[in-house]
């Protein structure tokens, strides 16, 4: 007990001294926490498109056009509120790239799936092997994304699995050849996409770190469900992971009563969006916008800017509410 507050007491007179100074190396731009929102909306649209297509929905009801609408609403809503900083050049043009490459996806698919699918749709008496191919698919596609770029998914294995693991008979033909078709071309143009995406990146972009430096006030007991919390400094600096564990771990700080001093250099704001009950209003934090869950009537998108010292406080509340749901926090 002494021990702990020797070290709590280190750690708080070691953070006013070092404030928010983090290794250079993990420092990032104040503005990213706001540009990673509409590149995180296109993991968030996916895994809406895979929940919708697991309960068995109609994939050609499947609001892809509305879902270009709310891509390009968040681009100018956080453009709006970065209008302040040095224009970021490098982050626009991949928020840009995937941006117009997603428009041109979801415009085709679209307009394909209210034609063709629509009719081939009608055509069966129930969902066909392939349509429960695609929804395995989506969510596989979804968990890797949430960690990885999507440009690394092994598509041409994918495509493998389908023609050699899906029976290529059975009832309704004209449905399943029709869905396997929309697979295949998908699968395809992703490949050869993702491959020249890769080249691209790789030669304009450094290889991004996989962890986000956090200062914290006081260190948490150490548990084995979140091993990759390390320590680098007695001034309470850490390491915690990147992307989508970066929720987790901030969730499992604030529970254990820590609170951010820091994240990536930066004691200004951090963007967060939570799904929650259409008549949900908050006074804690600043609104920056809100989205409907297109999919599930009654619930919407919060995106929310909150103060970086005030982070831990407002995920205790949240933590307390079963109906608020943390999608994620946008860790810059």
């Amino acid at each position: 007990m002494i021990r702990g507050l020797f070290v709590a007491l280190l750690l708080a007179i070691s953070a006013v001294s070092h404030g928010t100074s983090v290794p250079q190396e993990h420092v990032r731009t104040p503005d990213q926490t706001f540009l990673t929102f509409p590149e995180w909306y296109l993991v968030h649209s996916p895994a809406e498109y895979a929940a919708y297509l697991e309960r068995g929905a109609s994939p050609s009801a499947f609001p892809l056009f509305a879902h270009i609408g709310q891509f390009w609403q968040s681009y100018a809503a956080v453009n709006r509120e970065i209008a302040e900083y040095p224009f970021n050049g490098g982050y626009h043009l991949m928020v840009m790239v995937i941006g117009v490459s997603t428009t041109v996806e979801y415009s085709l698919k679209g307009l394909y799936e209210r034609t063709v699918g629509r009719l081939a749709e009608a055509l069966a008496s129930a969902p066909v092997p392939e349509e429960q191919f695609a929804a395995r698919f989506a969510q596989s596609y979804v968990d890797f994304i949430r960690v990885e770029p999507w440009y690394q998914f092994n598509f041409w294995s994918t495509l493998t699995d389908l023609w050699s693991s899906v029976p290529l008979h059975g009832p309704d033909l004209i449905r399943r050849w029709e869905r396997r078709f929309l697979l295949t071309s998908e699968l395809l143009v992703k490949a050869g996409y993702g491959q020249l995406i890769r080249v691209c990146s790789e030669s304009v972009y450094d290889v991004a770190k996989p962890v986000t430096a956090v200062r914290v006030n006081r260190v948490p007991v150490p548990d084995q469900s979140y091993p990759d919390f390390k320590l680098l400094d007695s001034s309470g600096l850490a390491t915690i992971p990147r992307y989508e564990a970066f929720s987790r771990y901030s969730l499992w700080l604030a529970s254990q009563g820590i609170d951010f001093i820091a994240v990536a250099g930066n004691d200004g704001e951090i963007v967060i969006s939570l799904i929650v009950p259409d008549a949900w209003t908050t006074i804690l934090s600043r609104q920056l916008f809100e989205q409907p869950v297109l999919t599930r009537p009654g619930t919407k998108r919060s995106v929310l800017a909150i103060p970086v010292r005030q982070l831990g406080d407002f995920l205790r509340h949240v933590l307390t509410r079963p109906e608020i749901v943390v999608e994620h926090i946008y860790d810059f």
